[in-house]
């Protein structure tokens, strides 16, 4: 279990990371472009943050393991992940966007295993 896990949080962290660095680096109308249609209802602070929060969700995930420095800090970033999720929800809801709904379910389900896997039975 020990393994699934590490794979789970090391494939969440890498999708936040790509996706945290698109929010900080592309403007609203590229993102617009590339599938992110929320960008358009929103100021650019709220999307700057979001990418920060992925950003330091991605790393959260595996690098306080991987240094062995506050381990405890891999599940507290998959919780925080989690509620990105249930935001992100909301939002793909209201818009009736129920493919990324369904995408957001997914890595929620995913953000919880980790964050239950390393809170629990499998802690560092």
């Amino acid at each position: 279990m020990n393994v699934a896990l590490w794979i789970v949080a090391s494939l969440l962290a890498a999708l936040f990371l790509f996706s945290g660095v698109l929010k900080l680096l592309r403007t609203r109308e590229q993102l617009a472009a590339a599938g992110y249609g929320f960008v358009t209802e929103v100021g650019d602070p709220f999307i700057r943050t979001i990418g920060i929060l992925e950003l330091l969700g991605a790393v959260g995930l595996v690098l306080p393991a991987m240094v062995d420095i506050a381990p405890v800090l891999v599940p507290s970033a998959a919780v925080g992940v989690a509620l990105l999720m249930v935001g992100a929800m909301v939002v793909h809801q209201r818009r009736g966007e129920r493919q990324a709904v369904a995408t957001n379910v997914v890595l929620f389900a995913a953000a919880v295993l980790v964050a239950w896997g390393r809170f629990g039975p499998h802690a560092f």
